[in-house]
This record gives C-alpha cells, structure tokens and sequence, in this order.
C-alpha cells in the first residue's frame, strides 16, 4: 500500500531546492544525458498533454538532454510497457520516467532498469510499497496524493447531498494504486458525511466501460444520488448512462483530471466537478527531478520516496 506520509516533499519546496541547486551547480550535463518517458494510453488526452509539455521542457531546460517518449496504446497493456522499459534499458539511458500500467506487474522491470543504474522514477501512478519492499528496491514516486484529492472531490458531493443518502463509484482499473487510493479517498469523504457506498464498479478509465458501469449501477441501484468517477473518461461515459436513464439533473456527477471534454460539462451543469492535477505537467515533474538527479550524480537512494505535486478542485464557479 502507498503511504504518502513517508519522507513526503511538497514540490514547491522541492522546485526552490532545484532552482538553488542550480545556481551552483556547473554545467556538468551534456547533450549525453538521456532521458526515457514511458507512459500508458497514448492516444488519452491526458497523456497527449503531458508528451507536449516533456518536449516544451526539453527545449527549455536549464541542462540539455535527450528525450525518448515511449507508451503503450491501452490503459492495462503491463506486458508492452515491460517490453519498452527493457527497450529503454537497452538503449542505455541515463534515466527512465515511467507511469506505470499496473502497480505490481511493472515492479521487475523497474528492479532490472534500477540494477542496472538508471535512475527510475514514477509518475502518475505509483508502485506498491509491498511490491517494492520484497524485491527490496526504492522507486521515488513523483505526483499528487490520489487519496486526499479524491476526498476533496467527496467532500465537495457531500456538502450537497444528506446523510443516509447513497451513492455510486466509478473506479479505474483495480490494479493500478491510484485508482485504489481515489476509491479510498471518495469511501473517506462519504463516511464521514454519513453517505452510504451503494455500488463501486470498475470502469477501467475508459468512456464505454464507464457508461457500462455506471448504466449497471442506476438499474441495480435505484435512489442513487451520485457517481463519484476516478476519472473524466468515465465520468463522460456516466453522464451519458445518467441521460439514457432520464435521470439528467437527478444523480451528481464527478470527474478526475479536468479533461478540456470535461469543462462544457461541469459548465452546463451535467458534471458537478472534477479534479485538476495539472496533466500537462506530470511528466514535467518527473523529467526535472531526474534531469535534476543526474546533473548532480546522485543515486537511485538519494531521492525521497515520494514528491507530491500540486491538485485543485474544479467546479463552474472556477471555470
């Protein structure tokens, strides 16, 4: 299980170490240093926004390097991404940022990148700690806490619903540990408002699984007053379900990511809100901190376990 109070940096702190760092530090980076993005589900428009940020920051960077974007097509396709981490190692990189498809099944893989001394980061879904503890290696872990996001969009339910109402979730694929964490986050804003968990169904983070589940939830459930979706793609799959339904204005909806699909929707009021952690930037983070880590020589060891990156709710007032 992820635990982000272990040796937890806020990354504003962080960014103000790196731009010390920088100061002082001489220009020991060349053209040689490479970096290798491996990512999941590429045609998603969250990960669109996160490849043409990397490539905005490559240009900009205060050290030059040399990038490589490699992804699987799919959310869940572990045994690509293991092919391609394997392709990074071979490629003799000096990093590799990987936002892994499953928590567990990426684990010997990044054991392999690690052993053979490329500084291996995640983002955007972290490892499991218990995965990580018996292969007894350390993957620092750079991005938003799933948890405490998901229950500020709970919370933000919650305040427009009643105690001993139910509701409904929409979770992302099982195995990855952030989408275990936004369905503890949503479970922990609904306890304490007194709300019953009525349903959870997987929706695997894409649009039709999410209509699915959330069609599969409204007949099983009826009386629902909510679907809390871990993410956007879902949500637009439950706003459709809620609508074949006749249930248009009856049932809240939420999203996670703040998609640019998701905004005419929580403008026009079919989507209450939605979870903004800056796509565009995830891979960012994790590109600067291992650029960071390589100019400096620093190990696999000398980083924290976990580097927490910025969220914001998004409702229409925001918009």
């Amino acid at each position: 299980m992820f635990h982000p109070q272990r040796r937890r940096f806020v990354l504003a702190s962080l960014f103000a170490a790196i731009g010390a760092a920088h100061a002082r530090s001489s220009q020991s980076a060349t053209r040689d240093t490479s970096i290798a993005l491996v990512l999941k589900n590429l045609p998603d428009p969250f990960t669109l926004a996160m490849i043409s940020a990397a490539k905005v920051f490559q240009a900009h960077a205060p050290y030059p390097f040399r990038l490589t974007v490699l992804g699987i097509q799919s959310e869940s396709d572990a045994a690509g991404q293991i092919r391609l981490v394997d392709t990074a190692i071979k490629q003799g990189v000096n990093a590799i940022v990987l936002a892994p498809s499953d928590s567990r099944a990426l684990v010997n893989a990044a054991s392999r990148s690690v052993q053979r001394g490329i500084l291996t980061l995640a983002i955007d879904n972290p490892f499991d700690a218990d995965a990580l503890h018996e292969a007894h290696l350390h993957i620092p872990y750079v991005g938003p806490n799933d948890r405490r996001a998901a229950t500020r969009v709970g919370d933000y339910v919650a305040h427009r619903l009643h105690a001993g109402d139910r509701i409904g979730i929409i979770e992302g694929v099982s195995a990855d540990l952030n989408a275990q964490q936004r369905t503890a986050g949503f479970r922990d804003a609904m306890q304490a408002a007194q709300i019953e968990v009525a349903a959870v169904e997987t929706g695997n983070w894409e649009y039709g699984q999410g209509r699915l589940a959330a069609a599969s939830i409204l007949a099983a459930r009826p009386g629902i007053r909510a679907l809390l979706c871990a993410n956007d793609n879902m949500a637009r799959g439950a706003v459709d379900a809620v609508r074949e339904s006749q249930l248009t204005g009856r049932v809240l909806i939420t999203g996670f990511n703040a998609s640019d699909a998701i905004k005419p929707m929580i403008e026009d009021g079919r989507v209450l809100a939605s979870l903004d952690q800056f796509a565009q930037k995830q891979a960012v983070y994790g590109l600067d901190v291992a650029l960071q880590a390589c100019v400096e020589h620093r190990g696999q060891d000398d980083l924290p376990d976990y580097i927490e990156t910025p969220v914001t709710l998004v409702t229409k007032d925001a918009l």
